[in-house]
């Protein structure tokens, strides 16, 4: 039989998860709190918290045995995310009962059943939070599914005011939060219009309704970019309702900001150029020390010059590699096949820079599962981990990167010992030229193009990857690929 709900520990929790969000906190932080919250308070073996966007799914936070999941995206075709978007919004789901692997990984982990609770804001699916129970039993206890809706209904508060969600910036709620929205009759006259619509065009609802909709309709499915007097352009879209009314839906978004995008080429340009011209400078100036002083130098000055040559154009080489990466992104690669992720640790570690190569504390326990996945880009996937981790620790500190396997999964961890990274920048540190805090990029020069390159080179062979602050102090990068 499920445990009682323990309504008092749900409101002891939340009421500590409302004073962290007026203290200031916001995002991820709070919303692992809230997961921390349900599971004394439904009696669950643990949580997770599934966000959706236009593109699909991603598992951002999880709790207890769960915790493996993080980082996880989830296909929007995949049908165990069909029936679990499908169907009342609070509802028990035995895990042998969910089609594909993600019902057999936890099946595998000893979790026999889960209830769902979709959070939603006007219809539209934000996420979905999950408890994940070691029984069979589905006479849910009382409570259950309410206390579940409940917290399910504050994260999707969250997501409505947008303080720290959605973390991927591109979820349906900031594209339903951002859209104006009007209902045209036959006559062209506004029927409805939202507060989306007053804030993108000036006009209040009182101004608009039942008045002349103020820019041109387009023709039903078709786009049309159109200026406003004010020297804003706006991106509108129409579609005709069925039935006997006549009626057009009408969607429009201000596309002005659009020039961000040539910021982005901008920033790319100039933290590009910057990245190569640093390494091609030093090698060109030790070249022509060499060239013009070779007969008044040492032995050990010319080493010292060809070892700083060699160590600048290795960086160059890895700069080049991430710039092409991003270029090809989405071409495909090598076919995945069955590979010895221990093997492979062990060659990457071996062509890393001797200096970064001298920190690296390796761990690959004796009968590692076989990998699936494309072994090649192993390399430059610890490459970027353990760069990253040279980058933001100290000089002296080990590195260590840990390999493990289960049933499923095989897997393996960097851990550092250095700045560490905030609960809420886990997720858009994947971001392409994204760096932290604004100063990072003068104490820790880079492209920012790392990370990125690294979700997509796993995600490419079926794999996930995560970050999270190391207990103590540091970051640790955990990739997970399927098991052979």
């Amino acid at each position: 039989m499920p445990e009682r709900t323990d309504l008092a520990a749900l409101i002891v929790g939340h009421g500590r998860v409302i004073e962290m969000i007026n203290s200031g906190e916001a995002g991820l932080p709070v919303l692992n709190r809230l997961l921390q919250v349900v599971l004394p308070a439904v009696g669950a073996a643990s949580t997770a918290f599934v966000e959706f966007a236009p593109k699909g799914g991603r598992v951002i936070a999880a709790t207890q045995d769960a915790e493996w999941a993080v980082g996880r995206p989830v296909s929007p075709t995949d049908p165990a995310t069909v029936c679990l978007l499908s169907g009342a919004r609070v509802r028990d789901i035995r895990v042998d009962r969910i089609p594909g692997p993600i019902g057999e990984e936890l099946i595998d982990r000893g979790l026999r059943r889960m209830v769902v609770a979709r959070a939603e804001i006007g219809g539209l699916t934000v996420g979905s939070l999950h408890a994940f129970y070691l029984d069979h039993d589905e006479s849910t206890a009382a409570g259950q599914h309410e206390v579940l809706a409940y917290i399910a209904a504050c994260i999707a508060h969250m997501y409505g005011d947008q303080t720290g969600l959605p973390v991927h910036g591109d979820g349906p709620v900031v594209a339903a939060l951002a859209d104006g929205l009007a209902v045209v009759d036959r006559g062209g006259h506004v029927r409805l219009w939202n507060p989306a619509a007053a804030e993108v065009t000036g006009l209040s609802a009182a101004e608009a309704l039942n008045r002349p909709l103020p820019f041109p309709l387009p023709p039903s499915g078709q786009v049309l970019d159109h200026r406003l007097p004010d020297g804003r352009w706006l991106k509108i879209t129409s579609g005709e309702l069925p039935g006997p009314g006549a009626l057009w839906v009408v969607t429009f978004r201000d596309i002005t900001d659009q020039q961000l995008r040539d910021q982005d080429r901008d920033l790319f340009i100039a933290v590009t150029s910057h990245e190569l011209r640093t390494p091609v400078t030093v090698i060109k100036g030790y070249a022509d020390t060499l060239t013009d002083h070779w007969d008044s130098l040492t032995d050990v000055d010319r080493r010292h010059a060809a070892r700083v040559i060699g160590q600048r154009a290795n960086e160059l080489a890895r700069l080049v590699d991430r710039l092409l990466a991003s270029a090809t992104e989405g071409r495909p690669g090598e076919p995945l096949a069955p590979f010895d992720l221990g093997d492979a640790l062990r060659s990457a570690v071996a062509d890393l820079p001797a200096d970064l190569r001298r920190r690296i504390v390796l761990d690959v326990p004796a009968g590692l599962p076989t990998a699936v996945g494309e072994r090649q880009s192993l390399a430059t996937v610890l490459t970027e981990l353990g760069t990253n981790a040279d980058k933001y620790s100290p000089p002296d500190s080990p590195i260590e990167i840990a390999a493990t396997g289960n049933d499923q999964t095989v897997s393996f961890r960097v851990s550092d010992r250095g700045i560490g990274i905030r609960p809420e920048h886990v997720e858009r540190a994947f971001d392409r030229f994204w760096q932290g805090e604004s100063g990072d990029r003068r104490g820790y020069p880079g492209a920012g193009l790392g990370l990125y390159l690294v979700r997509r080179i796993v995600e490419q062979q079926n794999g996930w990857v995560s970050l999270r602050p190391r207990a103590g102090g540091g970051t640790v990068a955990e990739v997970r690929l399927p098991r052979a």
